[in-house]
């Protein structure tokens, strides 16, 4: 079992509230990992919605990722490419 750390800065203009957040959660809940995102200090299940939205992560937050599990390095690479896409915002 693989456990895969990254750390993104969010760079889209409204961070990670209700549609990106929500983007997130059901990027990460595509895979069997235990995934935890961490901003702000606090730390949330990257699977649920209300304790993504409550860590307040704003435009340029640095998030770290954590994901354990057979999938780990999959799920770290769609969340990664989904914070890298600016949640399709445009610029």
């Amino acid at each position: 079992m693989a456990t895969i750390q990254k750390t993104l800065i969010l760079m889209n203009k409204v961070g990670l509230h209700a549609r990106p957040a929500s983007l997130f959660v059901q990027t990460a809940a595509q895979f069997t990992s235990t995934i935890t995102v961490t901003s702000n200090g606090r730390v949330a299940n990257a699977k649920r919605i209300l304790p993504v939205l409550q860590l307040g992560a704003e435009y340029g937050a640095e998030l770290m990722v954590v994901a354990e599990g057979d999938d780990a390095t999959e799920a770290i690479d769609a969340l990664t490419n989904l914070v890298h896409s600016r949640f399709g915002e445009s610029e």
